[in-house]
């Protein structure tokens, strides 16, 4: 077989005097790490499985079907601490397989009970992995995205430096809230408590609202405010009715 010209090394031909070919090895394995957040917001879940348990599911996948090929993998685990909770080496076979498992459902479990319960920092956590990861590797952040301001740069360094790839983790209720009528939420990472901005906008379905007017034609609560909120719920699919017992006729007390 002849040698592809494209492939001679022309400064070391012209230093030695030799045609020299560069010989060209393809590196098949690659180093494959999960940043993986398991923070108060990820326990969440409107169904039967919830974001953690997805999170593990993906990460256990994946690191099977790395692992096949040869490829060693890696954990970083985010507990909503300032550091790792746990970080796990880049190795490869079964044994190893199994004790990244464990990792994340013993992380899971230490977060749901624990108390002092901090706010995702997802930025910070990608600068630490860029930190911990010194060759190219395959990365794959695994997260919900609920987090401090400020992840999109440290994400976007890390991804010039190796092959990122993002896993959102999303709940149906994360997209709309059911039709409830006024909800109080709380916020699984500061505990905060807050309540829906109207009940007019997500009523719960077939309800119907008893109202009360005032003995007034134009004022806020009277006669012709009825109107308006009475319109409203018949919008947004439920009924209503009217408590007329405030109104008094002309000479009446």
């Amino acid at each position: 077989a002849h040698d592809d010209v494209r492939h001679i090394d022309w400064n070391v031909t012209a230093r030695m005097q030799v045609p020299y070919v560069r010989e060209h090895q393809e590196d098949r394995e690659i180093a494959a790490w999960f940043v993986v957040d398991l923070s108060a917001s990820v326990a969440f879940g409107s169904g039967h499985t919830s974001k953690r348990q997805l999170a593990c599911s993906v990460v256990t996948v994946l690191s099977k079907l790395l692992s096949q090929h040869g490829n060693r993998v890696g954990l970083m685990l985010f507990t909503g601490q300032d550091r790792a909770h746990s970080v796990v080496p880049a190795r490869s076979g079964r044994r190893h397989l199994l004790h990244i498992v464990h990792q994340m459902l013993q992380a899971g479990q230490t977060s749901i009970h624990d108390k002092n319960v901090q706010t995702s920092a997802l930025g910070p956590w990608l600068a630490q992995a860029q930190s911990v990861l010194k060759r190219r590797s395959a990365v794959f952040v695994v997260s919900d995205f609920i987090s401090e301001p400020g992840w999109e740069q440290p994400l976007g360094e890390l991804a010039r430096r190796h092959d990122v790839v993002a896993v959102r983790l999303l709940d149906p209720l994360e997209r709309e809230l059911p039709d409830l009528g006024l909800l109080t939420i709380r916020d699984a990472e500061t505990g905060e408590l807050k309540r829906s901005g109207s009940a007019y906008e997500r009523p719960q379905p077939h309800a119907c609202f008893i109202q009360s007017v005032a003995d007034d034609l134009v004022n806020e609560g009277g006669i012709m405010d009825l109107w308006v909120r009475e319109a409203r719920l018949f919008k947004y699919g439920s009924g209503t009715g009217t408590n007329f017992s405030k109104l008094r006729g002309e000479g009446e007390r």
